[in-house]
């Protein structure tokens, strides 16, 4: 099943992900597509090995005990996202339906009082965004701050990150962020089967003639369609959720911010990209002050 998911997520995906993670990744992708047996008889690791949260409590950084009923009372929870983003989880990593379960666990934990997602991540498939931004805007209605601490956080990640209250840089040498777009690669095995002797026929019906269409076209080297009717409404839609969820403070007119172009952390900070440059117990102090000025201004409301 974990090997299903996998390698499902590659064989169809569109991605939101910088051209670097996926050129790393090209190496698992053969293995998968040659059926490597060694990868087909993992288990997820969740099942060995829960999400690594930590928490941050008065300056202090721990380790999660069994639950966060055992954490103190006004912490921080620390949730990792790291590596290429796919919804479900694999032998080698955490799918993003299970650290958006970490995040609503955090969320409706009475000793939790602000959430930091340390980024880490190059971005990954698109259906991979959901889980996370549903979970971020579940713990915000819950009046809990959630701030996107970051090294790497782009693609998929980033459109993850706009939900959060507030984004950091976690240092000002190597963090980026950016590459605001989506691509789509495939293999075309036509020429592999015919030398093996092997032709593969396609039979579409007489009623179905839109069916796939894009799709076969791009094989045929004519990449017109799936770029109009499957990448630019995904890329229209991911610029628009961020200049959404940033509002005022991204500078939407800087060259490329919306086009795929990536930015190191001083320069993320002046386009808006990033609200600041700061360690993770920086971002851990201040989501819990948004999360107070949340409270706050529920109860300015509630009395005028």
């Amino acid at each position: 099943m974990v090997f299903s998911f996998l390698y499902s997520a590659v064989c169809r995906g569109k991605w939101f992900i910088s051209f670097r993670e996926a050129e790393a990744n090209l190496l698992l992708v053969q293995r998968l597509l040659s059926r490597d047996a060694s990868l087909a008889d993992g288990k997820p690791l969740s099942e060995s090995q829960p999400v690594p949260v930590m928490l941050e409590h008065e300056g202090r950084l721990m380790k999660r005990g069994d639950s966060f009923a055992d954490a103190p009372e006004g912490s921080t929870a620390v949730i990792p996202l790291r590596g290429t983003m796919l919804k479900y989880g694999t032998m080698c990593s955490y799918g993003t339906t299970e650290i958006a379960s970490v995040i609503r666990e955090a969320a409706a934990s009475k000793n939790i009082s602000s959430i930091v997602l340390d980024i880490d991540s190059g971005g990954g498939s698109v259906d991979a965004i959901a889980p996370l931004a549903d979970a971020i805007r579940q713990a915000q209605s819950a009046r809990k701050a959630v701030v996107a601490s970051c090294s790497l956080c782009a693609s998929a990640a980033y459109y993850v990150a706009s939900y959060c209250n507030e984004i950091l840089a976690d240092n000002d040498i190597d963090a980026e962020f950016g590459s605001i777009g989506v691509m789509m690669s495939f293999a075309d095995y036509a020429k592999y089967y015919e030398n093996e002797g092997i032709k593969v026929h396609t039979i579409y019906s007489n009623l179905s003639d839109y069916k796939n269409a894009p799709f076969e076209a791009a094989k045929k080297g004519e990449y017109a369609k799936i770029r109009d009717e499957e990448l630019d409404p995904l890329a229209r839609d991911f610029q628009e959720n961020v200049k959404r969820n940033r509002g005022a403070r991204l500078k939407a007119d800087t060259e490329g911010v919306l086009r795929g172009r990536m930015f190191y952390a001083r320069d993320a900070v002046r386009t808006g990209l990033a609200d600041a440059v700061g360690t993770l117990a920086q971002a851990a102090e201040r989501s819990r002050e948004l999360s107070a000025q949340m409270c706050i201004d529920d109860y300015m409301g509630a009395n005028y």
